[in-house]
């Protein structure tokens, strides 16, 4: 997920492609897409409180999308909004959820999440990316084995946080396990002690860069350079797409391919 750090834009874990994703990017550039953005994670929540309820407290689906959209720090209004559209109350548009599941360079693993209102247009899209890429779209199931669903919440490196004290709330509110990385914590749930976790830290006065649940690859392909600028444009082009929610994929990049790259771009 972004987070905002001195004027950039950098995203941290969640996909199976952390590394690729701490590379800063100017904040303008992530600026010009919240438009998008917004309109991405009201879907969601449209559709968690059509399928729910409005309620969040009893509605898991819809606390997370919640939580998420909080953390991009998408306005209350809207969020309410949304959380109206899906129940009813107001009118709205009629989002469908798909999975797109598929292949990208060396036989990473593509996961593709979808809510549209227009299931053919999403379906031809989809595939045209995949095959513009050098990918190629695949049959349901045929990668989603490769996922787990897991919270994941990140916590940036900074003297307000202690990694010992971090560790302690962290697993006592029942998360699984805590990752350091070179600039954040990594906390990783179960899909139910999720939220627990997140109001634990909201408790303790542990400030978190980001919430959500999210699709994490029980192992990684590694990639050249070669094979990660294929992989990075069909994952790029996928992300812009206006029906696309999440992409989730198992790709590993080596640091120093990763900085060539990026100097590349």
């Amino acid at each position: 997920m972004p987070i905002l750090d001195g004027g950039y834009v950098e995203e941290v874990a969640m996909s199976g492609h952390s590394k690729w994703s701490s590379i800063k990017h100017k904040k303008a550039a992530e600026d010009a897409k919240r438009g998008q953005l917004f309109s991405k994670l009201s879907r969601a929540i449209i559709v968690a409180a059509r399928e729910g309820g409005g309620n969040p407290d009893v509605n898991i689906a819809l606390a997370n999308a919640i939580e998420k959209a909080k953390s991009y720090s998408m306005p209350k209004e809207n969020i309410e909004r949304a959380i109206k559209r899906g129940t009813g109350e107001i009118e709205g548009t009629s989002y469908e959820k798909i999975v797109y599941e598929g292949y990208g360079a060396n036989g990473v693993a593509i996961m593709v999440d979808v809510m549209t209102d227009n299931r053919n247009r999403a379906a031809s899209d989809i595939r045209r990316i995949f095959n513009r890429a050098g990918g190629s779209l695949g049959t349901s199931g045929c990668v989603s084995w490769m996922f787990e669903k897991k919270g994941i919440i990140i916590v940036n490196k900074s003297e307000e946080v202690d990694e010992d004290t971090l560790l302690e709330v962290a697993l006592e509110a029942g998360a699984e396990d805590v990752r350091t990385e070179d600039a954040h914590y990594e906390i990783i749930t179960d899909v139910e002690s999720f939220r627990g976790v997140v109001e634990e830290l909201e408790r303790k006065q542990v400030p978190f860069a980001s919430a959500e649940v999210t699709m994490l690859p029980k192992s990684t392909v590694e990639l050249d350079k070669e094979s990660a600028k294929k992989v990075l444009r069909l994952v790029d082009a996928l992300e812009e797409n206006e029906d696309v929610q999440e992409v989730y994929s198992n790709f590993d990049i080596p640091d120093h391919i990763l900085e060539e790259i990026s100097l590349e771009k």
